[in-house]
């Protein structure tokens, strides 16, 4: 056999990789650094927690990641490509195609119908009215709000509204997910049952779900916890997601918990 033959398949570059991201704001003496030098490396199909206390970095890193904000230094690449190379309109295409957002305040127009909410993101992508309706109610109902299309954000329930944005968040197909606190806004027994769909959905669908919170029982649910502390990160580790029930849900199982919430 040639060397080539025995030699070991290289293995897949991650999803995400961040090397010596740093990020300062303002100039001299008035400079922040928000992030200290950052290497972190996310693979297709991970469920990761970043978690640490107010001001530790977490939420300027989730920026950086989905394409927000950009470093002050260091490398950002997505799928292998160098987003810190890329202009504003390539960033904004990246954010379009590839990834999906969920926040803590839900962010849905207040005057327009659920179905509406979930189809602006296609409305962008510039797709025709009728693949944008029929992806939005597949969405809908992929995280249990079938019936309630025409329903407006006041008509709903926290709980439901963030499952708005959720589907506003996949109708996409996205590669991966970035929530950031969304369960901040609803109390515990909603935000397990948001917690237990995130975690069916990467489970289920393979899809990629970056969180970011400050309660270690949401966090318990991802496959992964990562801790930053003054800038940097403090500790990495994996774990077996202890706060998924026993017998864990499917997304569908998930959505129709909530589908009342």
């Amino acid at each position: 056999m040639t060397a080539a033959t025995n030699a070991a398949p290289a293995a897949a570059a991650p999803l995400i990789r961040l090397r010596g991201v740093t990020r300062i704001y303002g100039r001299g003496e008035a400079a922040v650094a928000a992030l200290r030098g950052i290497d972190l490396a996310i693979d297709e199909g991970e469920f990761v927690a970043v978690m640490g206390p107010s001001g530790c970095g977490k939420s300027t890193a989730m920026n950086i990641l989905g394409c927000l904000d950009t470093p002050s230094a260091g490398e950002y690449r997505f799928r292998g490509v160098p987003v810190q190379t890329l202009d504003r309109d390539q960033r904004a295409l990246l954010r379009r195609r590839h990834l999906g957002f969920v926040f803590q305040g839900f962010n849905l127009l207040a005057r327009t119908s659920a179905l509406d909410n979930v189809e602006l993101p296609l409305l962008y992508r510039g797709e025709p009215r009728a693949a944008r309706r029929a992806a939005a109610l597949a969405a809908l109902a992929g995280v249990g709000l079938a019936g309630r299309e025409q329903h407006r954000p006041a008509e709903l329930s926290g709980g439901q509204q963030q499952r708005v944005a959720i589907a506003r968040a996949l109708v996409t197909a996205p590669s991966v997910l970035l929530a950031d606190e969304p369960t901040g806004n609803l109390d515990t027994q909603r935000g397990h049952e948001i917690m237990a769909l995130l975690a069916a959905l990467n489970r289920e669908r393979g899809l990629t779900v970056v969180l970011v919170t400050h309660e270690a029982e949401m966090a318990a649910y991802a496959r992964r916890v990562v801790r930053f502390l003054d800038g940097r990160i403090d500790s990495d580790r994996a774990q077996a997601a202890a706060g998924a029930p026993a017998a864990a849900p499917t997304a569908a199982s998930a959505a129709t918990a909530g589908a009342g919430a």
